[in-house]
């Protein structure tokens, strides 16, 4: 019995765990993203922080010739996505990677942290754009916007982490 209840639970967990997308907001839908200036892009990015902004990401990526690591979240509601932050991306052994390696763009799909209708706007277009299913994605693209790879929530910690990340950017 306590077998049965235990299989049950950890389904549960799994099923529930990892939300597909919610539906776009039909009202931003037709919103332009704006523009940002190579100096207005490199004035918000620090390396190996997360930023929002599409733009300043491509511009920092070109610029320092960098891929781009996207992660499409949901930070405040999904198990996976928490999980994940919790196991890798606060680690320092990814912080360091990322630092020297990657530019970090955070694209969140959040259900209680307050967004601009233009943060949302951009969000929404890029999520259809790059057809996300659920969260975590992580896309890996260039300094053009170009898809590279994707990968999810993998378990094994920062080190396995890093690890698959340097495959995937080499074998591109």
């Amino acid at each position: 019995m306590k077998l049965l209840l235990t299989i049950t639970m950890v389904a549960a967990v799994m099923v529930l765990g990892c939300a597909p997308t919610p539906k776009a907001d039909p009202e931003l839908k037709n919103e332009t993203l704006p523009e940002a200036t190579f100096d207005e892009a490199m004035a918000t990015y620090t390396s190996g922080e997360w930023i929002e902004n599409y733009d300043a990401a491509i511009a920092a990526a070109q610029e320092m010739k960098r891929p781009i690591l996207v992660n499409f979240t949901g930070s405040d509601w999904c198990s996976w996505c928490k999980k994940l932050s919790a196991e890798v991306f606060t680690q320092d052994q990814f912080k360091d990677y990322a630092k020297a390696n990657l530019v970090l763009l955070k694209l969140d799909f959040p259900r209680s942290i307050p967004q601009t209708a233009e943060l949302k706007a951009q969000n929404n277009k890029l999520q259809e754009q790059f057809k996300i299913q659920g969260y975590p994605t992580i896309v890996l693209m260039d300094g053009n916007g170009n898809e590279i790879n994707r990968l999810g929530y993998e378990p094994g910690g920062a080190a396995a982490y890093v690890n698959r990340l340097k495959t995937m950017l080499t074998t591109k």
